[in-house]
C-alpha cells in the first residue's frame, strides 16, 4: 500500500515558501513516522545552532495518527537542543498529528526565519503564512484565537517572543508541550504558531477488518488498566492523580528536592479539588480516557508535575493560587514545571520559602527575564526533574539521567513496574536489573512515539498490540520484535546527534543532591541517597546493551550496523 502520509513539505521561512516532495520508501519503511522519522530527517541535515535559520525543526505525525485507534493522535517534535546543542524531541498532543496525517504529509520541515512574527497554517490548499502581528505578544490565547478555524495547532506565548528557555508550547489550548526551552525552537524561526485544518478523510488501511481488530485490543486493554481508565485513573483525575501516589510513597519532591514528603499534601489531592471545581473532560481526538480538564469558566487546571512543583516543590498548599499559576504559565507560554523548579532553587538559596503572594510576580517576572534565566540546578541536560524524587525509584533514576532530550518520567517506562506495579511490582529501592528494563521501556516507548501514541498508554498497550495495529494498516505482516528495533534504532540516532554535539557520560547524570543527602523516611518507608556506586554500574551496563562506549556514545560499529538512516 501507499505509505499513509506520502510527502515531506519542506518550508524555508525566509524565502517564504514551501515545496512538498515524495517521501522516500524506505526511509518510511525504516522510520514510519513521528520520532523515528523526525530525528531521523534532522540527523541527515548539517549541524547547525538552534537559532540559526539553517536549522531545521522537524513536526513530524505518527505513522498511525490518521487512522482512528485510542490515544493514537500525536506527532513529534524534533530539533536542535537549546540546552545541550543536542536533540530535543517532544511529543505534540491534541489533533495536530491527526490533522497533519489526514493531509497525507509524513513531516514538515521548517527552517529560514520570517522577517516578521508568522503562523504557519496547513490545509488542502495547501501551507500558508500568516502575519501574526501584535499578537504574538499578547498570550497563547491571542495567538490560538488569530488563526483560522483548525483541527489541531501548537502554540507560543511572551515567554518565548522574550527568549527564555523556559518557554514551552501548548497544544490546541489543552496540552503543554514541553520541556522549558522547547518553543524557543520555532520561535527562532519567527514562527509562534502552527495550525492544520484537515477536512478530509483520513488514510485508507490496507486491512479494514485488520485494524477493527487491533482498535478492539488496544480498547480493552485500556478499560482493563486501572491507572487509565479505574475510578482514580487519568481519565478521571488526570496525572495530577499520582500525586497522591507519590506522597504516599514517600517520593513527592518537595522544597527543592529536600525532602520527599510534604506535610501539606493532603490538601491537595485530585479528588478533593475536581469536587470543588467540578471540571469537565477534554482530551485528544478520540481518547476514552481524557486526561485534560476544563473548569466551566475555561480555566484548564494543571497536569500532574505542574500541580506537584507549584505545590510541595515550593513549600505552597493553596490549591486556588496553583491553578491561578497555572494559568499563568498557560497565557505566558512557560513551562511550569521548570518555572516552579528554578524558583524552587531561588527559594532555598534565600533560606526560605516563597510567600504565597510572591508567587504569581515571580512567574511574570521569569517571563520578563528572558534568556537570562538560568537553568535549575536539579535539572539533567538543562531541563528540570519532573514530579518524582529519583531516591524513590532506582529504574526511574537511570532512565531520567540517561534520557537523550533530558528527564522523562515516561521515557523509560519504569513508572508502571516501579510505582503503579504494571505489569509486574519490581524493588524500587534495588538497581538490579534496571539498565535492561530502562533499556526496553525506552525502545517501547520510542515506538510508541513513533506511531502516535499517548505516553501514558503504554500502562497498557505494548508492542504486540502496535505491530497488529501497523501490519493491518500496511497490508503486511510486523512483528513485536521488528518494532523493538524500530525504537532501539530510534535512540542510537538520537544518541549519535547528541555525540556529535558533545554530550557524554558527565551529561547522563543526576545531580549531586541524590547521591548526598536521604529523602525523608518513615513510616517503615528508607529514603536512603542513591547509592553512587550501583547508580555508575547500572549506566555502565545500560551503555553496554545499547552498544555505547564508556562515555555513553555509539561505537561506529554499532551506528553502521543498527541505523540504515544517513547519520
Amino acid at each position: 500500500m501507499e505509505h499513509p502520509t506520502a510527502h515531506i513539505l519542506f518550508c524555508d521561512l525566509s524565502a517564504g515558501a514551501c515545496r512538498r516532495e515524495p517521501l522516500d520508501p524506505e526511509l518510511a519503511r525504516q522510520a514510519p513516522g513521528g520520532r523515528a522519522l523526525a530525528v531521523a530527517l534532522l540527523a541527515a541535515r548539517p549541524r547547525a545552532v538552534w537559532d540559526a535559520p539553517d536549522a531545521a525543526v522537524v513536526l513530524a505525525p505518527g505513522a498511525l495518527a490518521g487512522f482512528d485507534l485510542p490515544g493514537v493522535s500525536f506527532a513529534a517534535l524534533a530539533g536542535t537542543n537549546p540546552h545541550t546543542g543536542g536533540v530535543l524531541t517532544v511529543a505534540v498532543p491534541g489533533g495536530l498529528g491527526r490533522a497533519l496525517a489526514r493531509l497525507h504529509l509524513a513531516a514538515v520541515v521548517v527552517s529560514g526565519r520570517a522577517a516578521a512574527p508568522t503562523a504557519l497554517f496547513l490545509d488542502v490548499d495547501g501551507a500558508r503564512l500568516l502575519p501574526l502581528g501584535a499578537a504574538a505578544g499578547q498570550g497563547t490565547s491571542a495567538v490560538m484565537a488569530s488563526m483560522p478555524a483548525h483541527d489541531g495547532a501548537l502554540v507560543a506565548g511572551p515567554a518565548a517572543l522574550a527568549g527564555s528557555t523556559l518557554a514551552g508550547l501548548w497544544a490546541d489550548g489543552l496540552h503543554p508541550v514541553g520541556p522549558g526551552g522547547a518553543a524557543l525552537l520555532l520561535t527562532a524561526k519567527n514562527c509562534f504558531a502552527v495550525a492544520v485544518l484537515a477536512q478530509g478523510e483520513g488514510p485508507v488501511p490496507a486491512d479494514p477488518v485488520a485494524l477493527a481488530g487491533a482498535r478492539a485490543a488496544m480498547e480493552r486493554l485500556v478499560a482493563a488498566a486501572p491507572a487509565l481508565a479505574g475510578p482514580c485513573g487519568f481519565g478521571r483525575y488526570g496525572t495530577a492523580a499520582l500525586l497522591d501516589l507519590t506522597a504516599g510513597r514517600r517520593m513527592l519532591p518537595t522544597r527543592h528536592f529536600r525532602e520527599t514528603v510534604f506535610e501539606a499534601a493532603g490538601r491537595l489531592s485530585a479528588p478533593g479539588l475536581f469536587a470543588r471545581l467540578s471540571p469537565r473532560a477534554a482530551g485528544c481526538p478520540g481518547c476514552p480516557t481524557p486526561c485534560r480538564h476544563v473548569t466551566a469558566n475555561g480555566t484548564v487546571l494543571p497536569d500532574g508535575d505542574a500541580w506537584s512543583h507549584l505545590t510541595a516543590l515550593l513549600g505552597l498548599a493553596d490549591p486556588d493560587l496553583t491553578v491561578a499559576a497555572y494559568a499563568a504559565c498557560r497565557q505566558a507560554g512557560l513551562f511550569a514545571p521548570g518555572a516552579a523548579a528554578l524558583l524552587a532553587g531561588r527559594a532555598e538559596a534565600a533560606g526560605r520559602d516563597l510567600a504565597p503572594d510572591a508567587l504569581l510576580p515571580a512567574l511574570a517576572a521569569l517571563v520578563a527575564e528572558g534568556p537570562s534565566v538560568s537553568p535549575s540546578a536539579m535539572a539533567v541536560k538543562g531541563v528540570a526533574l519532573p514530579a518524582f524524587d529519583p531516591r524513590g525509584a532506582y529504574g526511574l533514576a537511570l532512565s531520567l539521567a540517561v534520557g537523550t532530550s533530558g528527564p522523562d518520567a515516561w521515557g523509560g517506562l519504569c513508572l508502571g513496574h516501579e510505582l503503579l506495579r504494571k505489569p509486574v511490582a519490581t524493588d524500587r529501592f534495588s538497581f538490579a536489573g534496571k539498565a535492561r528494563a530502562v533499556f526496553l521501556g525506552e525502545n517501547a516507548a520510542a515506538v510508541a512515539a513513533s506511531l502516535g501514541g499517548c505516553p501514558l498508554y503504554g500502562l497498557a498497550v505494548g508492542l504486540e498490540e502496535w505491530a497488529l495495529a501497523l501490519s493491518a494498516a500496511r497490508g503486511e505482516a510486523v512483528g513485536a520484535a521488528e518494532l523493538a528495533g524500530l525504537g532501539k534504532r530510534t535512540v542510537l540516532v538520537e544518541r549519535t546527534i547528541n555525540a556529535r554535539a558533545g554530550l557524554g557520560v558527565a551529561d547522563d547524570d543526576l545531580p549531586a543532591r541524590f547521591f548526598a543527602e536521604p529523602g525523608s523516611s518513615g513510616e517503615g518507608i528508607v529514603v536512603a541517597p542513591l547509592p553512587r556506586e550501583e547508580f555508575l554500574a547500572a549506566q555502565a551496563a545500560y551503555y553496554r546493551l545499547r552498544g555505547l562506549d564508556a562515555d555513553g556514545r555509539p561505537a561506529a560499529e554499532a551506528a553502521a550496523l543498527e541505523s540504515p538512516w544517513p547519520i
